[in-house]
């Protein structure tokens, strides 16, 4: 029996599960690497979970553990609402300041799925109450949070910064990060325009006193200025003197927890446990089928079908197509990133930078999806009455970002 074939069936089937069921594709993987490694490959069990990313592990739970600390306590609810606040009522600018507040929030550390989680139920219900397009305001705070995705200190920056560099591309993390913001920004903005966003500016101003009201529409209180100021510590320490991610962001929670600025037992409960044994369990399934020569497999099938012209525009639209039914950081990227080295030698004259990014992108634009964590946050949101309508445009929206992210990728790379 080919070990290799084997591994992949393995690593495909995990894959396909992760399409149509609500089992941890994390946990089938692991059970997968244990079963295919030991008893098929004979591998000493040692080796198999030798697989496992336990410096990724850390930086996530550091990064996630901070972040969810921050959410608990209020102070990122407070930061929505004043920010909200400053639009005065404009319905035109509303959802660009939603656009901008996604992009920020999921850049300085919680992450796509975290600022969606935030902001979605806020935009939803300001666009009810202001008669803004519900279709029109989820486009730019989906976007708007995946725009911040790749940042190098928010969880799927540094799951893909981790990958690039194990696969022999490191130092990209800047480039990964603006390239994934202008996409989304390029797509958010033309549906912006596409859905009756300038039309919004000649509808005058809303009177709803409800935007940025409410309990977390109060003034800063002293836990939220320290956590603010822990943050922006991280932030600078990284950027600055090379901080360690990961080990700064537990230290950052530490002190928040210690001069009683949060609560870490409630943000244990809060950070996202599924999506971290996911990418986990994911990783070791992948580093077998790496070591079984696996890899090989999967870069000749991709290497049939596109040439060197055509390869970034072809990864796209494949990350694409199977991002809009799975995981793009625990599944997608972890499968897909490592074929990049072979495919860009199978491929002379093909970029392993343009292949690496136009596989991030091609997985992230798909997200505003309603089969999407960021979609389905934001189909949350609408009412019943709505929520039919809302569920097919943003289904057809997400698919057709498919195409739409192979020609951008086709066209920058």
């Amino acid at each position: 029996m080919n070990v290799a074939v084997v591994s992949v069936c393995a690593l495909a089937i995990a894959v396909a599960v992760s399409c149509v069921s609500r089992l941890n594709v994390g946990v089938l993987s692991l059970a997968f690497a244990w079963i295919v490694g030991v008893y098929i490959a004979g591998m000493p069990l040692n080796a198999v979970m030798a697989g496992f990313p336990s410096q990724l592990f850390l930086t996530l739970a550091g990064v996630t553990l901070l972040f969810a600390l921050a959410q608990t306590n209020g102070t990122l609810e407070r930061l929505v609402h004043h920010a909200v606040r400053l639009c005065r009522g404009n319905r035109g600018t509303i959802p660009i300041v939603f656009f901008a507040l996604g992009a920020a929030l999921s850049s300085i550390g919680p992450g796509n799925i975290a600022s969606a989680a935030l902001l979605a139920p806020l935009a939803m219900a300001t666009a009810a109450r202001t008669g803004i397009p519900l279709f029109l305001m989820a486009i730019m705070v989906g976007n708007g949070a995946n725009s911040g995705a790749l940042s190098p200190i928010a969880p799927t920056g540094i799951i893909v910064d981790g990958l690039m560099a194990k696969h022999g591309l490191p130092g990209l993390e800047t480039r990964a990060y603006l390239y994934n913001l202008l996409a989304h920004a390029l797509v958010a903005f033309a549906g912006y325009a596409m859905f009756g966003g300038i039309g919004l500016f000649r509808a005058g101003r809303t009177s709803a006193p409800e935007i940025g009201d409410g309990p977390h529409g109060a003034p800063f209180e002293r836990r939220h200025w320290i956590t603010m100021a822990v943050i922006g510590a991280l932030i600078v320490s990284v950027i600055a003197a090379g901080v360690h991610v990961g080990m700064g962001a537990f230290a950052g929670a530490a002190i928040l927890v210690l001069t009683g600025s949060a609560d870490d037992g409630e943000a244990v409960k809060r950070m996202p446990w599924r999506v971290i044994v996911m990418v986990c369990g994911v990783t070791v399934l992948i580093a077998l089928v790496e070591k079984t020569q696996g890899l090989g497999l999967l870069v000749s099938l991709v290497a049939r079908i596109a040439s060197p012209a055509s390869v970034t525009g072809v990864v796209a639209f494949l990350t694409g197509v199977v991002s809009v039914y799975s995981s793009t950081s625990g599944v997608v990227l972890p499968a897909f990133l490592p074929l990049v080295p072979g495919l860009a030698q199978q491929l002379p004259g093909a970029s392993a930078a343009g292949i690496a990014m136009s596989m991030n992108i091609g997985g992230h634009l798909v997200d505003v999806s309603p089969l999407s964590t960021i979609g389905a946050l934001c189909m949350a949101g609408a009412s019943a009455d709505e929520s039919r309508g809302l569920f097919n445009r943003l289904l057809a929206w997400g698919l057709s970002m498919t195409i739409v992210g192979a020609i951008i990728c086709f066209v920058l790379f």
